[in-house]
């Protein structure tokens, strides 16, 4: 049984305004993001496609990930991409105490800040599973991070949903300002192998800049 919305419920964004879930639909613009890297079996081939379009995305990271692959980590960099903070185990806020929860935050920072030769800390972060305790939330906020959830989600990491319904979960619900979620994950892979590169060609065609998230 699925406990995930493909497409966000409105109502969910106005219960918890003070993340961000999506922003202006002005501009076709679109914002891509990937979570759980970096993958070396995967992670390249992301970067390789973003490449071809030009585009731009968010990558929000496990700490413990950066420390075994920093050279990946590093490239996303260097590629012009926007790094958010993604825990350093992939903890579930609702099952972790948040003294510990906000500690395994801080590891990560740590963890990026080393790799980046970077003193300043990484403003994104996103939940994993996107299960955050309010109180969490509320700390991380008061210590300038941006919370940043997502109102499309591709399904790629459901061993359920097939790779041509991840590509209809991403073509059928973004719109101008969509915040939209891949994994670049073994588990996630081949469903977002197939769908990121039809993706990118159609919203690319039909006039859609991808950007980053600042």
């Amino acid at each position: 049984m699925k406990t995930y919305f493909p497409r966000t419920p409105r109502i969910m964004m106005r219960l918890f305004s003070e993340y961000t879930w999506r922003f202006s639909s002005k501009q076709k613009k679109l914002f891509l993001t990937f979570d759980d890297g970096p993958t070396p079996e995967i992670t390249p081939f992301v970067l390789d496609q973003l490449k071809k379009y030009n585009a731009k995305a968010t990558f929000f990271c496990i700490g413990k990930n950066i420390e075994k692959h920093p050279d990946i980590f590093k490239q996303i960099i260097e590629d012009g991409h926007a790094i958010g903070n993604h825990t350093h185990n992939h903890l579930k806020g609702w099952k972790t105490k948040t003294n510990k929860y906000l500690d395994d935050v801080l590891q990560c920072e740590k963890t990026i800040s080393k790799t980046t030769k970077n003193s300043s800390k990484p403003r994104l972060f996103r939940p994993p599973y996107g299960k955050i305790k309010r109180k969490q939330a509320k700390r991380l906020i008061m210590n300038n991070y941006k919370v940043i959830m997502w109102d499309v989600l591709s399904a790629d990491f459901d061993t359920k949903v097939s790779k041509q319904q991840c590509f209809q979960n991403v073509v059928k619900h973004s719109k101008n300002g969509s915040v939209i979620v891949f994994h670049d994950s073994i588990k996630a892979s081949k469903k977002m192998q197939y769908a990121l590169p039809q993706f990118l060609e159609i919203f690319s065609k039909k006039g859609y800049v991808f950007s980053k998230i600042e």
